[in-house]
């Protein structure tokens, strides 16, 4: 390649560009490098409190579904069991009747969750006798009490 007049005149104009790029990129690295750190990741375990709290709530339902889609056949009832000590580490739906397990779930390690450990469903869809009625699920200060009333099997879900 021969070198003109004219290509020396283009890389002195591009030049300056060029070092003014590289000190963007340099600039845009050093700032990612402190900004990192500083992220809220606390954010997402709140946002799996609120996840797992929906979750249950809606385990909590299909297990009160079952105990009346079955009470021609099924007198017992279905159970939703929390496993583990407290905090729980798990839960599964249970038929009372045959004692099988239909369903088991893990809690995420980021979750706290406390509370009733037992809350059985009759065939009319109420709480039996000795059934816990409340649940507490919590991650990094966001807090979600779990209710159940006892007479209509009715489930709430309130954020503290």
């Amino acid at each position: 390649m021969k070198i003109t007049p004219r290509s020396i005149g283009v890389m002195v104009i591009l030049t300056p560009y060029l070092y003014f790029v590289i000190l963007i990129v340099a600039f845009i690295g050093i700032f990612a490098v402190i900004a990192m750190p500083r992220l809220n990741f606390a954010i997402i375990s709140r946002q799996k409190a609120d996840s797992f709290a929906r979750k249950i709530v809606t385990d909590l339902r299909l297990t009160r579904r079952l105990a009346i889609s079955d009470a021609a056949t099924n007198t017992a009832g279905f159970a939703l069991n929390m496993t583990g000590s407290v905090p729980y580490t798990g839960y599964e739906i249970e038929n009372l009747d045959t004692a099988a397990t239909v369903d088991s779930h893990t809690i995420d390690s980021a979750v706290s969750c406390s509370g009733g450990s037992a809350f059985n469903f009759g065939p009319l869809g109420n709480l039996l006798t000795g059934s816990d009625t409340q649940l507490t699920v919590s991650a990094s200060g966001k807090t979600f009490t779990i209710t159940i009333t006892t007479a209509t099997g009715m489930i709430k879900c309130t954020e503290n």
